[in-house]
C-alpha cells in the first residue's frame, strides 16, 4: 500500500500540521513516511501545501506530480491541484471560500464543511482535525489511537491539554463528510 497525498490551502489553516500529524500517525503504525512542506514567504494568509506519502515499502522520492488524494482548503489550491489527482483518486474539500467547486467526473469527490463545524465547536483551531477526521472516514489508513499518539508527538507538551478537543474534532469530521459523486 502506498498513498500519495497533497494537502493544500492558506497558511494559518493548519495545512502543514495536518500533514505532520498524519505522517506521525503512520510512523506509529511502522509505515514508511515522507512529509514535504511548501509555503510562500508570506506564511499566514499565503498559500501552503504539503505532500505526504504513506507506504508499507521504502519511498523512492518525495517529489510527486500526481496524487492519489488531494485535500483542498481554498480556491487557489483547487485551481492548482484538482487536475493533479489520478483518475479514480480522491478529492476532499472544504467549501468555505470555494467559488468553483470541483468538476471532474473521473475522481471521487467528498465535501466536509470543516470551517462551519469548527465554528460550531467554538474553536477555529480544530478546523484541520475536522478535515483529518473526514479523510480518515473515507480512507482509514491510520488508526485513531495512532492519530492521538501522532498528536502527542507533534504538539508541544504545553498544548497536550487540547488533545481531547482535537479528538472530538476528528470524530466530528468522520460524521459530517459527504460524498458528492461516484466515479
Amino acid at each position: 500500500m502506498t498513498e500519495e497525498i497533497i494537502i493544500a490551502g492558506f497558511g494559518g489553516q493548519g495545512v502543514l500540521s495536518l500533514g505532520k500529524i498524519l505522517a506521525y500517525s503512520a510512523i506509529m503504525q511502522n509505515q514508511e513516511v515522507s512529509w514535504m512542506p511548501s509555503y510562500g514567504p508570506e506564511m499566514r494568509g499565503g498559500t501552503a501545501n504539503v505532500t505526504v506519502i504513506l507506504s508499507d515499502e521504502r519511498i523512492s522520492s518525495p517529489v510527486l506530480r500526481k496524487f492519489d488524494t488531494a485535500i483542498i482548503l481554498n480556491q487557489q489550491s483547487m485551481d492548482k491541484f484538482q487536475e493533479a489527482v489520478k483518475p479514480g483518486g480522491l478529492l476532499l474539500y472544504d467549501n468555505n471560500g470555494i467559488i468553483h467547486p470541483p468538476t471532474r467526473k473521473d475522481i471521487n469527490i467528498y465535501l466536509v464543511e470543516a470551517a462551519k463545524e469548527a465554528a460550531k465547536m467554538g474553536s477555529a483551531k480544530t478546523f484541520n482535525m475536522v478535515v483529518l477526521g473526514a479523510y480518515l472516514k473515507i480512507k482509514p489508513l491510520v488508526e485513531l489511537e495512532n492519530v492521538i499518539k501522532g498528536l502527542k508527538k507533534s504538539l508541544p507538551e504545553r498544548h497536550h491539554k487540547l488533545i481531547p478537543m482535537n479528538e472530538k474534532a476528528i470524530l466530528q469530521g468522520m460524521e459530517i463528510v459527504k460524498e458528492e459523486n461516484l466515479v
